[in-house]
């Protein structure tokens, strides 16, 4: 029987291509896919984080409350996301929802991992998935009204459905996350996409906060490039490709609150943390009601099935497990 340390230490098969379906779990998936990523032989210096705030806890039915309201978006902001492949929002969550999320995903961490992501540091990147069926608040943060509708507002869609969720942990000392779009990681016949992305703390630059290249259209710079399932080549080609057009970044720090929401044709990347705490972060994605499977799904679009069980490739993306986020149902 297989462990959650197991899960830790697990290895990918030796596949021959790309073409060829993901036969690990979610764990393995990252740990090969971080292992894409060109990092610097020299490793700065771990630095001490600064403390968590403190701010007062709401219950969990204020929690449902406050993520059932929508968020207004100014014409700006969704022209800027449609021209860039992303923004970032402030004050999406209040503080204390934001720490009331980190407590509870650190303690899922903790219990599938055996391991504490803040005090067991090993440089690793640690995931978990599709944990809202199971628990009840997370549910709120993934199905959140909220988040529902700044996504259909964002890509200009009627309705949208989830993807999956994603627990997401660079711990210390975790190094880059490559270059990549998300197009191919999501099996779906539609550029109608996009994750949000909820940092569970404040995430200064040293803790490896996401970064997005931009205008949107720059992933077609680097169509040429061609992706490697093993090596670091992919990642070190992207990057020189947008160093010789001088192509724009941004990285910046994510206040306590603040989201992003990027498209999954837009090319981002994350730096190694340099702190002692994990930078844990929730990503939920999105995409347009009516969307397909595409016929041929591969290695890179991970367990996907287990993301929409019974859907075969063709077919319309709508199993139980890919609710309607927005609108909200008043039935």
């Amino acid at each position: 029987m297989k462990t959650s340390r197991d899960k830790i230490n697990s290895k990918i098969s030796d596949a021959a291509d790309i073409s060829k379906p993901w036969d690990k779990d979610n764990q393995a998936w990252w740990d090969w896919y971080v292992g894409l990523a060109d990092n610097e032989d020299k490793k700065d210096s771990i630095i001490t984080a600064d403390p968590l705030p403190t701010f007062t806890i709401p219950s969990d039915e204020a929690v449902v409350s406050e993520l059932s309201k929508t968020y207004h978006l100014e014409n700006e902001q969704i022209n800027f996301f449609r021209k860039n492949g992303f923004i970032k929002l402030k004050k999406v969550f209040s503080p204390g929802v934001v720490l009331k999320l980190r407590a509870e995903l650190i303690s899922l961490l903790k219990k599938e991992f055996n391991v504490d992501p803040d005090k067991e540091a090993h440089d690793r990147f640690l995931s978990l998935e599709m944990i809202w069926p199971k628990n009840k608040l997370l549910r709120a943060y993934v199905l959140s009204p909220r988040l529902g509708q700044i996504s259909a507002d964002l890509l200009g869609v009627p309705a949208v459905r989830l993807y999956h969720d994603n627990v997401l942990a660079k711990q210390a000392g975790c190094g880059r996350t490559p270059w990549h779009f998300d197009d191919h990681h999501f099996p779906l016949d539609t550029n109608d996409v996009v994750t949000a992305w909820v940092p569970a703390q404040p995430t200064p630059i040293e803790m490896g906060p996401l970064s997005f290249a931009y205008p949107l259209d720059v992933h077609n710079l680097v169509n040429s490039v061609k992706f490697e399932k093993t090596g670091t080549g992919y990642d070190r080609g992207v990057s020189e490709v947008f160093k010789k057009n001088g192509v724009a970044v941004n990285e910046t720090p994510f206040e306590l609150g603040e989201v992003s929401f990027h498209h999954n044709l837009n090319f981002h990347t994350a730096s190694r943390n340099r702190t002692n705490r994990s930078r844990v972060a929730l990503a939920n994605t999105y995409y347009r009601d009516g969307a397909r499977v595409i016929n041929s799904p591969t290695m890179v679009s991970g367990d996907w099935q287990k993301f929409m069980p019974n859907i075969k490739p063709g077919e319309v993306a709508a199993s139980a497990l890919n609710p309607i986020c927005w609108p909200v149902d008043e039935k």
